[in-house]
């Protein structure tokens, strides 16, 4: 192959023209021949062994053309752009293909070009730094967490109160007609979960178990089913059992039970010292992201589209991957948070800006610092991989290429520069994010495909808030991978910016 033509444009693209030779062209329809033939019916020969020659004749001579470009088309693009030395993102964009009479081909393709950069001061930064305090009522969460978790259930003869569990049989009914997902028997409530339409829990407080009761409730004007949008409705319920929580009491024994200690007070400050310590990293993490968006707004360069996309699209990916964890398709977490793929790209456009550009001015930094990474810090890299997924080493190594953990570590050097030299300006008002007690599940009531949907896709939709954080994070690192795709012309441009 040879680099017939070549010519740097505007906006950080290049125009490059690669000429296949015929013999490599031949070779590519020869091997299309050889895959195909056998799905070829020639009359007189046995499928599969009709010459090539033969069925070129009867079914024209460019009969193999468009499979052999499209198998050498990857191939002519990453000549190109190696022989010229260019850093290209995203793929290249085809243009002219011509076959010439000796069956030479010329190719024509632009690619997007890695954008030049200059960045600002990046030592010396200030940024706000939060505080590191614990407050006290954070440890009384944790403590009150671990009661719930070790709570017991009573039946109880006294009427419902928030936080009891009753069991119930209803019947939900719309201008006097049954509904769809309306019935139920035996269903397991706790009251004030919201997992029902607003004003049907409140109205079960207060009932006895053998009671019945006719709840009138309105839909809300946003429910997801459109039939039911707005429409008041009305529940027969019966309250078969009244079940209550039970929590135990938070003293000596109640801490042996639970750790390794032998006083409340001790696992108390056991408790302390953990959220002390997850506190302190929470805080440099913070205060890390607060001097990198300063670093972002000093970056100076022409940003091809495709990098912002990209990171669009891999935001996307990573929550799908979070979603399939739950059982959920993408369709109806969009459903049930009320939101649309559209608005989620929408949405994580600001982020995936700020990303590219964090990474751009860490690559910018690494430059300028000539960092590197040892061979000793990329295979311990390899083994903290191994460790966090319950892999072998080798494996990690066989998915995840060095030149990506490389360049990772390199990242993370550039971000420590950032980091360690910024200045930590006063405290924010804002006070620490104290630690909640976690309570049973619920769903969001006005997002719910059913009064009372099965227990796993309460489960799904409760934790599907996180799960866009989660996949925010789980994007920006190399990771292990059953295969690995490759583009025909991709310089990796996705770095981790936050650790």
């Amino acid at each position: 192959m040879n680099v017939t033509a070549f010519e740097k444009k505007e906006k950080n693209t290049a125009a490059l023209t690669v000429e296949i030779e015929p013999s490599v062209f031949n070779a590519a329809i020869d091997g299309v021949y050889k895959k195909m033939r056998g799905q070829i019916s020639v009359p007189g020969f046995r499928r599969g062994k009709a010459p090539r020659k033969i069925i070129e004749n009867m079914y024209g001579a460019s009969v193999f053309y468009s499979d052999a470009l499209d198998d050498l088309l990857p191939t002519a693009c990453a000549f190109g752009v190696r022989e010229k030395e260019l850093r290209a993102v995203g793929y290249p964009s085809i243009g002219n293909v011509e076959v010439k009479d000796d069956k030479s081909v010329d190719v024509e393709f632009t690619v997007e070009l890695y954008p030049e950069v200059k960045i600002g001061e990046y030592k010396g930064l200030h940024a706000v730094k939060p505080s590191a305090e614990v407050p006290e009522s954070a440890v009384d969460a944790r403590v009150e967490t671990m009661r719930y978790n070790r709570a017991t259930v009573e039946t109880v003869t006294r009427p419902a109160i928030g936080g009891d569990i009753v069991l119930i049989d209803y019947a939900g009914t719309v201008d006097g007609e049954l509904f769809e997902g309306g019935s139920a028997e035996g269903h397991e409530l706790t009251l004030g979960s919201n997992s029902f339409i607003p004003g049907f829990e409140n109205q079960v407080q207060g009932m006895v178990a053998g009671e019945e009761r006719d709840i009138e409730v309105t839909f809300p004007e946003d429910y997801h089913a459109e039939h039911l949008a707005g429409k008041p409705a009305v529940f027969k319920v019966t309250v078969k059992e009244v079940r209550s929580k039970v929590l135990p009491e938070a003293d000596d024994e109640f801490a042996k039970d639970i750790s390794e200690f032998d006083t409340l007070a001790e696992y108390r400050a056991d408790v302390r010292a953990e959220l002390e310590k997850a506190r302190a990293l929470e805080v440099e993490s913070e205060f890390e992201n607060a001097l990198l968006e300063k670093l972002a707004e000093g970056v100076e360069a022409e940003i091809p589209e495709i990098m912002f996309e990209e990171r669009v699209e891999n935001s996307l990916h990573s929550l799908q991957q979070q979603l399939s964890q739950y059982g959920m398709d993408p369709a109806m977490y969009f459903n049930m948070m009320g939101t649309s793929e559209e608005a989620f790209r929408e949405n994580a456009r600001p982020q995936a800006e700020r990303q590219v550009k964090v990474a751009l001015a860490l690559e910018k930094i690494a430059e300028i610092e000539a960092l590197d990474a040892t061979e000793e810090e990329i295979e311990g890299y390899y083994a903290e991989m191994a460790a966090s997924y319950g892999a072998e080493i080798d494996d990690v190594k066989d998915s995840v290429e060095k030149d990506d953990v490389k360049r990772e570590l390199v990242m993370r050097a550039a971000a420590r520069i950032v980091r360690d030299s910024g200045i930590a300006d006063e405290k924010s008002e804002t006070p620490a994010v104290e630690e909640k007690p976690k309570k049973p599940r619920k769903a969001p009531a006005k997002k719910k495909a059913e009064p009372a949907p099965e227990e796993a896709v309460e489960a799904a939709v409760e934790e599907a808030p996180a799960v866009e954080a989660e996949a925010t994070a789980a994007e920006e690192a190399p990771k292990p991978k059953r295969t690995r795709a490759k583009k025909p012309v991709e310089e990796k441009t996705e770095e981790k910016t936050e650790e």
